[in-house]
């Protein structure tokens, strides 16, 4: 049998049913830190069944704190658009030029943002961006006339939060490095958003069960009962 290293003995002592604040989630999280800047996350177990289109959970919420990470944006738009867009740090911006670098598998990207009227272009690249959740849509603000603001969003802190067909949603908060007071209020953003976005068709509890985890942390339970409208 392998033996455990410290840190992972330390773990296994941790009280596995014990539902922690979200203050003491995060401290006890750095007690087990790794060496470098782990990704702090947060699960959501949710009442749903995302199978029916009346229980679907998605939406976009900006983290207050950021996200830690450099957010890679691909715009679609011409003229004016194109200019803004580059102007706000979009990575890349084109039109069909861009449809076709897409198409030949450049699609490192965590955002896809477009104006209005290149959707006749960008919906040939449904079977390429569906799969990867970045085909931009109305209702999630990545449609838009307005690219320069959906450019900073994305590159300050929005994210995009979508229910797996389990029933969890999944999300960074930001980085280890963060202080506690970020990592609480992107915490509370999220989950906030999360429940706000309850759907019609949800019945009985909505948020099952909530933890946080660090990369090569342990997943904590939390409260929910601190969690305003759970």
């Amino acid at each position: 049998m392998a033996k455990l290293t410290k840190k992972q003995k330390a773990v296994a002592e941790l009280d596995n049913e014990k539902l922690y604040s979200i203050d003491e989630a995060i401290a006890t999280l750095r007690e087990h830190k790794a060496k470098f800047d782990e990704t702090v996350e947060v699960a959501m177990n949710l009442g749903v069944d995302p199978r029916h289109a009346d229980q679907m959970v998605r939406g976009m919420v900006s983290l207050p704190s950021g996200t830690g990470k450099n957010v890679k944006v691909a715009v679609f738009a011409k003229g004016d658009n194109a200019d803004k867009a580059t102007a706000a740090g979009a990575d890349k911006v084109g039109a069909e030029d861009l449809m076709e670098d897409m198409q030949a598998g450049n699609l490192d990207y965590d955002r896809v943002i477009a104006t209005p009227d290149m959707m006749g272009v960008v919906g040939r690249l449904g079977k390429v961006l569906g799969p990867k959740g970045l085909m931009p849509n109305p209702k999630l603000g990545t449609v838009t006339p307005n690219v320069e603001q959906a450019v900073k969003d994305a590159k300050g802190g929005q994210v995009e939060f979508r229910v797996e067909k389990m029933g969890i949603i999944h999300s960074g908060i930001g980085k280890m490095s963060f202080k506690d007071a970020d990592l609480k209020a992107n915490f509370e953003a999220i989950t906030q958003a999360i429940v706000k976005a309850k759907p019609s068709g949800a019945k009985g509890k909505y948020v099952k069960k909530v933890s946080l985890t660090s990369t090569m942390g342990p997943g904590l339970k939390i409260d929910i009962s601190g969690i305003e409208g759970a």
